[in-house]
């Protein structure tokens, strides 16, 4: 179960053990982190799960595409790195990932 780490505009830091083939989103509602209110549940169809991949981390994800670009352009402070959570699906090679959460979710 990869470990990655939320981090709150703040700086706190919040540690989340993630399952193989669920989503970011899931993993970090299930883990209470605040920041991600994920009004949808997980259906790309808002943008309150939107994070931040860390720089050290965007090569290993693949930028938004179709219906999440779409929607990142709801999102408040997008940046280039912007990502749903609900989009991006736990793997191995997620193993100690950084995402940073927007202080607009707060």
């Amino acid at each position: 179960m990869p470990i990655l780490t939320f981090i709150e505009h703040n700086g706190t830091h919040h540690q989340v053990k993630g399952e193989i083939g669920q989503s970011v989103m899931q993993a970090a509602t299930f883990a209470s982190v605040p920041g991600l209110p994920a009004d949808c549940g997980g259906a790309c169809s808002c943008a309150t799960c939107h994070t931040y991949v860390d720089e050290a981390w965007l090569d290993k994800v693949q930028a938004a595409q179709g219906m999440e670009s779409d929607m990142l352009e709801y999102a408040f402070e997008r940046r280039d790195n912007s990502r749903l959570s609900c989009q991006l699906i736990i793997s191995e090679d997620m193993e100690g990932m950084v995402l940073h959460l927007p202080s607009s979710q707060f």
